[in-house]
């Protein structure tokens, strides 16, 4: 399903689901969290254990992902949420978010978790409006 951008952010398309190639996640995600450029097989991995995910494209470039992996059940985690360093600030990551939020809600999830750095809180507390919670972790490697 396709969202364009009514927002004046440029012509930013969302998509559900789209296509995309492995190349380009890889070089989009290195880019977002700085990191070399990986070899990962992204393709198969969303469509193994994601409810969906969402790509924007401006001008048939990836400039924006978010993936809604699940549990196969209620549950549904937000992960790798990216947009390009040239188009951030500019309320796309909140579209990309919002988007996601939409499809796992109309798919039957009761819950959206995410988890992220602190410097994250005020983006998805205020601008995504997920709620603070008790959550814990263990760092296996």
């Amino acid at each position: 399903m396709r969202q364009a951008d009514s927002e004046g952010q440029g012509d930013a398309i969302l998509e559900w689901r789209e296509a995309f190639d492995n190349g380009e996640l890889n070089a989009l995600h290195a880019a977002c969290f700085d990191h070399r450029l990986f070899d990962d097989d992204w393709w198969a991995q969303v469509n193994r254990f994601s409810l969906g995910w969402v790509c924007m494209r401006q001008s048939g470039e990836l400039v924006g992902f978010v993936n809604v992996a699940w549990d196969g059940g209620v549950h549904a985690f937000l992960l790798d949420t990216m947009v390009v360093l040239r188009l951030r600030r500019r309320g796309h990551a909140a579209r990309l978010v919002a988007e996601a939020v939409r499809h796992a809600k109309d798919s039957g999830c009761e819950w959206l978790h995410v988890d992220f750095d602190p410097h994250l809180r005020d983006f998805y507390f205020d601008a995504c409006k997920f709620a603070p919670t008790e959550a814990g972790l263990i760092r296996l490697r």
